[in-house]
């Protein structure tokens, strides 16, 4: 990819920050699997979309964290990205995958998530080999 294509022109500004960010399952229950795994990424997707994010690459590793590769305007700190990433889709994948709630011990005040995560910032040398490392999470359980 190009340098160009990596540019986000907004109204005010040129910009390329992306931040390899990742969260982890509390308890490392390994629930990220099957149904729960695919609504978790379209969740993800959806919220970037609404919160003017872009999510070039996300996967699932071991069935208990995810890695995203996210960009982000600079008029958003990394901690809004996650507190909506993490938050939201939490509360969407309890109501769609009531099952969930069994893997966690508490009747009220369940946490899907562990309270911490990962971040760096990417810049664009490090950028493909931190997105060939998202891309192959999977490929690495298998082998």
């Amino acid at each position: 990819m190009d340098k160009d294509n990596r540019l986000t022109h907004a109204r005010t500004s040129v910009y390329n920050l992306n931040y390899h960010i990742i969260w982890g399952t509390k308890y490392r229950n390994k629930v990220l699997q099957g149904k729960v795994e695919k609504d978790l990424k379209q969740i993800l997707l959806q919220i970037a979309e609404e919160h003017e994010l872009t999510i070039a690459h996300m996967e699932v590793g071991l069935d208990d964290h995810i890695h995203l590769l996210v960009s982000a305007p600079p008029k958003l700190s990394v901690t809004n990205i996650v507190r909506w990433l993490k938050g939201i889709s939490a509360r969407l994948l309890f109501l769609r995958h009531p099952e969930l709630k069994q893997a966690y011990w508490k009747k009220t005040d369940r946490h899907l998530w562990s309270p911490s995560y990962f971040v760096e910032s990417i810049g664009t040398t490090n950028q493909d080999a931190v997105a060939k490392y998202i891309d192959d999470q999977r490929k690495k359980e298998v082998t």
